[in-house]
């Protein structure tokens, strides 16, 4: 079975945009008025599914996708924490949705109320009803809410750990994951994202989280960043601040996706970090969407730079489908309740 660990749904039917920018305008001009969030059909969103991601996950041999909310589009800056509940729950129960349809295909995951400034309780109580309500098994949390400025404490800091508490709890993982970036300094997908990636290693290598919280499971996304690249610099660091080896300080929490768009950057992963810690993902219908003219292929069909890969059958399974159901447990229960 292959399931991709990262998917985001960038296709929405535009009635779901249309009543976020009505959102949004009301947050500049209070004069403004939301509407009612508009009635999606069930046919439009087999449209926006079957055209796109259904489409490529069928072309490119995964079986199921692991679907939340578009990444970039969680705004997590933008309005109060009212205003960010009501597009959170939105997104959620949007994605709930195409999961009822294709329940097959895709498997939830939510996005979280994160305001800045603002407490976690939103987010634990929207956490709690995506999983005990609606099936969902895990989230993204974003590590910067405020955008590209950085103003949240460092995940090691104990303003996370009831957050934490409740991962725990719930029995998911969470996906480190950014939204979009209002600083201009820093591109949303090709600086802020690999930033953000790159930041919460450090943060867990200076800190002792998973000496507080030895259950709790971490996706960094998008290969880890710059971690795999900078592997001899981390383990450095560990010891000049007189941490464990990585391999017990890090990795027994922490999960890299294959959502890296060369082949050599593939190899580099799997030389590097175990495979153990690996995750199959391609985060399509994503970041990168063109055509690699070096190779005539998809950039993101990253199915394909495992496939190139010489390791065995197993560890290839094992990357494709075993470690994201023993970090998943919640969506290795549901399928194997399909049957799967």
């Amino acid at each position: 079975m292959i399931i991709d660990c990262h998917g985001h749904y960038t296709t929405a039917p535009p009635a779901h945009q249309a009543w976020r920018d009505a959102q949004t305008a009301a947050v500049i001009d209070p004069v403004v008025t939301v509407p009612p969030y508009g009635d999606i059909t069930d046919d439009e969103i087999r449209e926006t599914i079957e055209t796109n991601q259904l489409r490529l996950q069928q072309i490119r041999g995964a079986d199921l996708t692991l679907f939340s909310p578009r990444a970039s589009a969680m705004g997590h800056h933008i309005g109060d924490s009212d205003t960010s509940m009501s597009w959170t729950q939105a997104c959620n129960n949007l994605i709930h949705r195409v999961c009822e349809l294709y329940p097959l295909n895709f498997a939830p995951v939510c996005q979280l109320p994160q305001t800045p400034g603002t407490s976690l309780e939103g987010s634990i109580a929207e956490l709690s009803r995506c999983v005990n309500e609606l099936g969902f098994v895990g989230c993204n949390l974003n590590p910067d809410p405020s955008g590209g400025h950085w103003t949240s404490r460092p995940l090691t800091d104990r303003f996370w750990y009831p957050f934490f508490e409740t991962l725990v709890e719930l029995d998911v993982p969470a996906m480190l994951h950014v939204s979009s970036s209002c600083n201009a300094n820093f591109h949303a997908t090709g600086a802020h994202y690999i930033n953000a990636d790159t930041t919460a290693f450090m943060q867990f290598i200076q800190g002792d989280l998973f000496a507080d919280f030895p259950d709790l499971r971490f996706i960094i996304p998008h290969g880890g960043g710059a971690v795999p690249y900078h592997w001899g610099r981390y383990r450095g660091l560990a010891d000049m601040l007189n941490k464990p080896p990585l391999a017990t300080h890090v990795m027994n929490n922490v999960y890299f996706d294959t959502c890296v768009y060369h082949q050599p950057g593939i190899n580099l992963l799997l030389e590097v970090i175990e495979h153990k810690n690996i995750l199959f993902g391609s985060e399509m219908v994503g970041a990168v969407r063109g055509i690699d003219p070096e190779t005539g292929h998809y950039f993101d069909d990253t199915k394909r730079y495992i496939d190139a890969l010489p390791l065995s059958n197993t560890i290839k399974q094992d990357i494709f489908e075993h470690n994201v159901r023993r970090v998943f447990p919640r969506l290795d229960d549901r399928l194997k309740a399909q049957g799967r």
